[in-house]
């Protein structure tokens, strides 16, 4: 796919957070923007999937560590067509199966439940052994909050997979700079994180800017290319990126937009589509 696809395919992406969150009256919009552009990239471009059969044994396994974000991850899958978009409507809704946080269970596409922070990287780790020990072809991908990183579980499972050289693991790091409490360099600095995850003994691939399609091509090419150990991307990205007045703003964190301030999103989402 083009950049060009891939930024309309995102567009859409971002009309489906803001449309499933606000029906919801609640979820996680800030965080769910700033990973669009890694989560259009996963399913769209880098990863061996088929939505007409979601469980076929050598596909490319995600799982969400930060769970919370969901509503990014469904609508990129709804857009994949692992199910209808009209869904994303019924986020958080009684006998939905969309719910605050993945389920395996019940959501086509879905890998791994997770929500629990910090837990999402040791199942994708434990998934990469799998893969190593069975002798399969899969690449397993997790995407991490950079608040979530403060969890020391993290980093037991990053020391596991550097010392089992997983070159199959890739671990995405949405370094927004924002959590639920504030900035994550006041709350409990994660800083340097690149530095960090060398010393684990990952490959350590730097994105100026997450929300930019030709980085996030390069990076994931380097990733797979590398060999012998695992990548880490740690990829700067704008906290509600692409809804002007949810973007760098702790608040959006986890809140729903009311009646007018879903107008005013869309509207800003339906231009970015046409332009």
């Amino acid at each position: 796919m083009t950049n060009q696809e891939l930024k309309k395919i995102a567009t859409e992406v971002r009309k489906g957070i803001i449309e499933g969150v606000h029906a919801a009256k609640a979820g996680h919009p800030g965080g769910s923007l700033s990973a669009t552009e890694v989560f259009t990239y996963l399913y769209f471009e880098e990863m061996n999937i088929d939505p007409k059969n979601p469980k076929k044994a050598d596909r490319d396994r995600f799982v969400l560590s930060k769970g919370h974000t969901a509503p990014g991850l469904y609508s990129t899958l709804a857009q994949r067509g692992f199910f209808p978009v009209e869904d994303l409507k019924g986020l958080r809704s009684i006998g939905s199966h969309l719910q605050g946080h993945p389920c395996v269970q019940h959501t086509p596409g879905i890998d791994a439940s997770s929500g629990s922070l910090g837990q999402g990287i040791s199942v994708a780790t434990g998934m990469a052994l799998s893969a190593k020990l069975s002798n399969d072809s899969y690449r397993v991908y997790t995407l991490l909050g950079d608040g979530e990183i403060q969890e020391g579980q993290v980093w037991e499972a990053a020391m596991f997979a550097g010392a089992k050289k997983l070159d199959n693991l890739v671990v995405i790091v949405d370094n927004n700079g924002l959590q639920i409490d504030g900035p994550v360099d006041v709350v409990n600095t994660p800083y340097p994180i690149p530095d960090k995850f060398r010393a684990f003994n990952f490959h350590v691939i730097e994105v100026a800017d997450g929300n930019d399609f030709e980085q996030l091509r390069a990076a994931f090419k380097e990733a797979r290319e590398t060999k012998g150990m695992p990548s880490a991307i740690i990829m700067k990205t704008v906290k509600g990126k692409g809804v002007s007045f949810m973007e760098n703003q702790v608040g959006w964190h986890g809140k729903a937009p009311n009646d007018e301030e879903y107008a005013i999103a869309m509207e800003e989402l339906k231009k970015a589509g046409e332009e």
